[in-house]
């Protein structure tokens, strides 16, 4: 109402002061001119009501003009209403739509006066009423609810091919997928998530539900409230519905929504850091001792995986090492851990002269031997060896026979003779374990 006022009221003084004023003094002139002899017409025309005649005359000419659309201002012009939402009516219950854009753009025609008040206007939708459609292919056109008839629009896309489908539903098993894992704390684990819901039933067409492979609850971890040790709950969590590519598929889940416990633990295991030389110092010297300045770990993680865990292996290249040397080296972190309490470290690997000894009668053991298989050297040659010990004589004199271990692997070996590398472990990284069997025969029955 504020608008029509200040539109009428900026109407009124331009007809003031274009119409009235200049036909005031114009009628001034001509009263004046004929002073002398138009004594009546100078009386009639000096009468307020006479003015006040004219004046209003002139109003409701003009006004006629302008709504008849003949000033500039009435010209057509158009405006664009994008993304309309399209309202559907039918039986959601019984029935999928399929083919029916959700929103359209629709362009007015008219007036800019008119154009106004319709953008104003808060009904801005396009309806489809589908009741009493069967299923079935159908041809529908697309309607805008406009609230001024003289307010011309076009709908695009102003029609549109659907199809109708019977609603079918099928009960499905409800999975657990954890999003933005990564922002958890990384000494904190995820030890058991349970919903309180694990069978969810999916609606949709018959061909919509065929290609549903798994519903997922996506649980965000980055809308837990509290991301400490212990449990919590989450409510409210979406449900996909999955096909075998892991496309969304677009079908009604019931419910839509579901509650899930989270329960966050932190698994931690102390370990020891054991230096694993690769390569061969220089001839005739030998790893003397290998001093770090961490000698044990604590590890944060999945605890299946701590629990396999008996030490943290880092590797130092010592090939062609020839003196005393200092390491500054990243500690590796294993599969299954998350994080570290120490993470980089230095390693000192001191030299000294090599010498050798050697370590008799050593028993060969066998390991990976199919169930209901036996098996025997050929020989007592085949059943036990020589280990020779090169290193540092400090290092390799109290070295015993229960300290070394020599076997022979028979993965994927089945019955017959078979000849098989010797292979040797010792306890002492700082060592050089050799066999003197490189092979042995045996028999597996």
């Amino acid at each position: 109402m504020k608008a029509i006022r200040i539109f009428f009221k900026n109407i009124w003084k331009i007809i003031d002061k274009k119409i009235i004023i200049p036909i005031t003094k114009l009628v001034l002139a001509l009263t004046g001119r004929v002073e002398n002899s138009s004594k009546k017409v100078e009386s009639w025309l000096s009468k307020s009501t006479t003015l006040l005649f004219i004046s209003l005359f002139l109003a409701i000419f003009v006004f006629i003009i302008i709504d008849q659309k003949v000033l500039l201002y009435s010209d057509n012009s158009a405006e664009v209403l994008k993304d309309i939402p399209v309202a559907v009516k039918y039986n959601e219950e019984a029935y999928v739509v399929e083919g029916l854009p959700e929103k359209v753009d629709v362009t007015l025609i008219g007036s800019s006066a008119n154009l106004y008040f319709a953008k104003q206007s808060a009904a801005q939708n396009v309806t489809v009423d589908l009741s009493g459609m069967k299923p079935g292919k159908h041809d529908i056109t697309l309607k805008y609810n406009q609230v001024l008839p003289s307010i011309q629009y076009q709908v695009n896309p102003g029609s549109a091919t659907i199809y109708i489908y019977p609603k079918v539903s099928e009960t499905k098993t409800l999975t657990t997928d954890l999003l933005n894992k990564d922002s958890l704390d990384s000494r904190l684990v995820i030890q058991n998530v349970s919903v309180n819901n694990d069978k969810v039933v999916v609606k949709g067409a018959d061909h919509q539900i065929k290609t549903v492979a798994t519903v997922k609850a996506l649980i965000d971890i980055k809308n837990l409230v509290s991301q400490e040790v212990g449990t919590n709950t989450l409510k409210d969590v979406p449900l996909k519905a999955y096909d075998e590519q892991g496309n969304v598929v677009d079908v009604e889940i019931v419910p839509a929504k579901i509650d899930a416990e989270i329960t966050i633990t932190s698994p931690s295991k102390e370990l020891p850091i054991k230096v694993v030389p690769t390569g061969n110092v220089t001839f005739g010297k030998a790893i003397s001792a290998i001093e770090m300045n961490e000698t044990k770990v604590t590890v944060y993680g999945d605890e299946s995986a701590l629990e396999n865990l008996k030490y943290i292996p880092i590797e130092v290249n010592v090939e062609g090492l020839s003196d005393d040397r200092e390491y500054k080296m990243e500690l590796p972190k294993p599969v299954g851990v998350s994080s570290m309490n120490v993470n980089n470290l230095t390693i000192r690997v001191r030299l000294g002269n090599s010498t050798s000894r050697e370590l008799e009668n050593v028993q060969i053991e066998f390991r990976n031997l199919k169930d209901g298989h036996t098996v025997q050297g050929l020989s007592d040659s085949d059943i036990q060896t020589t280990v020779v010990l090169k290193g540092v004589d400090s290092v390799i004199k109290d070295i015993q026979i229960a300290d070394v271990k020599a076997y022979i692997d028979l993965s994927g070996l089945d019955s017959g003779e078979h000849e098989v590398d010797v292979v040797i472990e010792g306890n002492d990284s700082r060592v050089e374990y050799t066999s003197k069997t490189k092979k042995v025969k045996i028999r597996i029955n």
